[in-house]
C-alpha cells in the first residue's frame, strides 16, 4: 500500500513528465507558426501554442502546491520531434500540411501521455484525478488538430 509522501511523489513525477511533453508542444506549435504563410493556420497555431502554456502553468501550479519544482524544459524527444517536423516541412510540397501532420502526431503523442497514466493500475487514484482534471483541454487540443488534418486531406 502506498503512503502518503510516495503518492505525492508520484503525483509531482507525473505531472512533471505531462508538463515537459506538453512544453513540447507548445514550442513546437510556437515555432510552426513562425513557418507558415496561411494566416489561418498561424493563428491556429499561436492559439494552440498559447492554450498549451496555460496547461503547462496549470500543472506546474499543481506541482508547487505539492511542494515540488515543476519541470522546466522539454523532453529530448520532443526535440527530435521538432527537428523532424522541420525538415520535413522544408522540403515537403505542401508545407502547411506537414506541420498539421506532424501537430497532430504530437496531440496524438499527448494524449497517449495521458492515457497511459490513466490506463495503469499501478498509478494511485490521487494522481489519476489530478491527471484526468487536465484531460478535457487535452483531448481539445487533439480533436482540433485532428479535424483540421482530415479537412486538409479531404482537399488533396
Amino acid at each position: 500500500m502506498m503512503n502518503t509522501t510516495n503518492i505525492r511523489e508520484q503525483k509531482i513525477e507525473t505531472l512533471n513528465e505531462l508538463i515537459a511533453i506538453t512544453r513540447d508542444s507548445a514550442e513546437f506549435y510556437s515555432d510552426a507558426a513562425t513557418k507558415v504563410d496561411n494566416p489561418q493556420l498561424r493563428s491556429l497555431f499561436n492559439g494552440m501554442a498559447e492554450s498549451k502554456n496555460g496547461l503547462v502553468g496549470a500543472m506546474s501550479r499543481d506541482v508547487k502546491e505539492s511542494g515540488a519544482r515543476p519541470a522546466e524544459a522539454g523532453t529530448f524527444r520532443g526535440v527530435l520531434h521538432q527537428i523532424y517536423g522541420d525538415a520535413r516541412a522544408k522540403f515537403g510540397d505542401d508545407k502547411e500540411f506537414a506541420y498539421v501532420s506532424e501537430l497532430e502526431e504530437t496531440e496524438d503523442r499527448l494524449l497517449g501521455a495521458w492515457n497511459n497514466v490513466l490506463g495503469d493500475n499501478e498509478v494511485p487514484a490521487p494522481v489519476k484525478n489530478a491527471v484526468t482534471s487536465y484531460l478535457p483541454k487535452v483531448k481539445e487540443h487533439h480533436d482540433l488538430m485532428r479535424d483540421r488534418k482530415w479537412a486538409m486531406e479531404a482537399k488533396h
